[in-house]
């Protein structure tokens, strides 16, 4: 616990990284898959001598150069600062184990913010070829940032055998090539890709909804449903590439998905599965209201069916990146790193082997936090040598603030007092038995624990367990001792 922690009232720092990366993907990606599109109609313009495309793509692409350049470079910012500050440690252990890989992605990040202000500046004013190679050249860069971060996202969730079995040995630089093309690497990479022209698709047709049907139906026409077949791939290979993701999977992190889809009869669905469940049908309902809205009917169509189809394309999204950070739990790194910044794996230090689980749970938790001040420090020190005086851990104001910091260490990741996740909502129809019996069963993390699946092993010795249990009875009640019902 050597990092402060980020508490984000009501929301919580999961939701807020939740909704920057939304935003971002929705950008980034078209950002890749754009610039695949103007170049591909510049080429088809100047081919046909389309000199209603020429003149509108400018248009087109100054609303790229705004929302990628801008809004997609500063949400980018957004997402490094908010996992910094929700996990310092897990984004430590990427930035150790990528570092080349973020200084590659970085200067291709440079090339492309080059090249598409250039794209856009130099309409008319140089040469038709070169305008052309300049826009080739913004689209290598930008698939070439798509090919690196996808590196990075995708050994979270499969770091590869390869990299667990010197990972805490500091031989994990020799593993970059094999952690970077990890198993969910390929699979990772047609997706987004497919994701990619298929919102290239998706924000033409918001730039195209805008051109006057009556005074320009053949641009109108041509360029709504050249937009609308954008989607097309998606729809045809989306659901092979899927299949061949989660067939890269690891077994035990399908757990949820398989749970849900087992017992949607029931109604019973995992939060993995609901948010899977919405990506398909958001995106089937988006080509069919990309095909009766604007395909057929492209004169037509106006902004707001295009922003219904954006919309559909943000939840498509949203709901599968969402899935897919479901799916990793209750991990950052999957068998290396746990939600809470705890490692599973054992770490050589000074020429010694460390379990941080043993560890914590031997010395503590909070022995050797830098946040602890030195009277509270006393305190807990003098009551662990008492054998636990009962006063200070379950209701003195030093044990409500030791448990304060449990609480903060290892749930705050993840859950709220009162907001997202809020631990109030979810343990007020509990007593305080019923709670120091959660803290137990997290803390000891056996194979058939309902918890296990999704939530990382709680450390700390058995002074610092109660003194969580204890904080965890004042915020569901207010009070150290309640009668409500069990567990």
């Amino acid at each position: 616990m050597n990092y402060p922690v980020w508490d984000v009232p009501h929301l919580g720092s999961g939701l807020v990284i939740a909704l920057i990366a939304i935003f971002h993907i929705m950008i980034a990606h078209f950002a890749v898959g754009g610039g695949l599109f103007l170049p591909l109609a510049e080429a088809i313009a100047l081919r046909q001598n389309r000199q209603e495309w020429l003149a509108f793509l400018p248009q087109h692409s100054k609303f790229f150069l705004i929302l990628t350049g801008v809004f997609g470079a500063v949400s980018g910012v957004g997402i490094w600062f908010s996992i910094g500050l929700a996990s310092p440690e897990g984004t430590s252990t990427l930035i150790h184990n990528f570092v080349f890989g973020w200084a590659i992605e970085w200067v291709f990040f440079i090339v492309e913010l080059t090249t598409v202000a250039v794209y856009y500046y130099t309409w008319g004013r140089i040469p038709d070829r070169l305008h052309l190679q300049v826009g080739w050249l913004y689209a290598v860069a930008s698939f070439a940032t798509l090919v690196i971060i996808n590196g990075i996202l995708t050994f979270m969730l499969t770091p590869g055998q390869a990299w667990l079995s010197v990972a805490g040995t500091g031989q994990e630089p020799g593993m970059f090539f094999r952690a970077f093309f990890n198993p969910t690497y390929w699979p990772s990479l047609a997706l987004r890709t497919l994701s990619c022209v298929a919102l290239a698709g998706v924000w033409a047709l918001v730039t195209g909804s805008r051109i006057d049907g009556r005074q320009q139906p053949v641009l109108k026409r041509q360029w709504i449903r050249w937009s609308a077949l954008w989607l097309v791939p998606g729809f045809l290979l989306m659901p092979v590439c899927l299949w061949w993701y989660v067939s890269r999977v690891p077994a035990e992190q399908l757990q949820l998905l398989q749970l849900g889809i087992s017992t949607i009869g029931a109604g019973t669905f995992t939060q993995v599965t609901r948010t899977l469940l919405v990506s398909v049908m958001a995106s089937a309902t988006i080509l069919a209201v990309a095909y009766l809205a604007a395909y057929r009917k492209p004169e037509q169509f106006r902004l707001g069916g295009a922003l219904t189809v954006l919309l559909l394309g943000l939840t498509a999204t949203g709901s599968a990146e969402m899935a897919r950070e479901l799916l990793r739990k209750p991990y950052v790194v999957v068998d290396y790193m746990y939600s809470n910044g705890v490692r599973k794996v054992a770490i050589q230090r000074d020429g010694q082997t460390q379990h941080e689980l043993e560890r914590f749970n031997q010395d503590g938790y909070l022995a050797r936090s830098p946040w602890v001040r030195a009277e509270e420090r006393q305190a807990w020190n003098a009551e662990t040598a008492g054998g636990g005086a009962g006063d200070l851990t379950h209701a003195g104001e030093m044990g409500l603030a030791r448990g304060e910091l449990m609480f903060r260490g290892q749930c705050l990741a993840c859950h709220t007092v009162d907001g997202y996740r809020s631990m109030r909502r979810l343990l007020h129809d509990r007593n305080e038995q019923a709670i120091s019996n959660i803290v137990a069963m997290l803390h000891k993390h056996e194979a058939d624990s309902p918890y296990r699946a999704f939530m990382p092993p709680l450390v700390g010795t058995q002074a610092e367990r109660d003194a969580l249990a204890a904080y965890l009875n004042y915020v569901a009640h207010g009070q150290a001792e309640t009668n409500s019902a069990g567990l």
